[in-house]
């Protein structure tokens, strides 16, 4: 939404013809909040995404979506909650993704710990996050796993830790998470994630 609602329904557009599925905006509330479901393996996932950060260059709640807007669906804490659990009776594990945090901040906001929390004692299994531009610590927490950000991936124009980023590999089966790992990647100086060899 940095280019508007117009920028915001060609970029869907864009992903959606070529087979690309969407979470977290959508062109109102309906479609914003709704979640994307995948089967894999005889094993279903509901994906849920939503943005919870502070103003600082824009009004970011403002981009929320409406009845009759496009826009986001916004990390409000008790809409989380209900969205979740109706996710879990669609599918067998519930995956959301949170963009949340303070850019440049390693550790997790307060903020951050409680809506990761509140996501997974409302039934998710994972909690994954971005935004910080930094790799922040993992959790497992109540039988979840909580990714509080994987930092950048494909991303120019930064530096130092910023550079330092990994792929989460989860292991899922219908019990659950059966094992997870970090795979460590850096970013190349033009903007490309390169494996951290050992």
């Amino acid at each position: 939404l940095d280019y508007g609602e117009v920028g915001l329904m060609d970029t869907l557009g864009a992903l959606q013809s070529n087979q690309i599925l969407t979470v977290g905006a959508g062109e109102n509330k309906t479609t914003a909040f709704a979640p994307v479901i995948i089967e894999k393996n005889g094993i279903k996932l509901a994906f849920l995404a939503y943005l919870d950060i502070q103003s600082w260059r824009y009004d970011y709640q403002a981009w929320e979506a409406t009845n009759e807007e496009p826009g986001i669906a916004w990390g409000h804490p008790e809409i989380m909650t209900q969205e979740i659990r109706k996710a879990k009776q669609l599918a067998d594990f519930v995956i959301v993704l949170m963009h949340f945090g303070m850019e440049g901040e390693y550790p997790p906001t307060q903020q951050q710990v409680e809506t990761a929390h509140n996501a997974i004692d409302s039934g998710a299994l994972l909690v994954i996050g971005a935004h910080t531009h930094l790799l922040q610590p993992i959790e497992e927490y109540n039988n979840g796993l909580i990714a509080y950000s994987l930092g950048n991936f494909v991303f120019d124009g930064f530096a130092g830790n910023a550079n330092k980023s990994a792929i989460l590999h989860v292991t899922l089966s219908t019990c659950g998470i059966e094992s997870h790992k970090l795979i460590p990647v850096e970013i190349d100086s033009q903007g490309f994630p390169n494996l951290v060899l050992p």
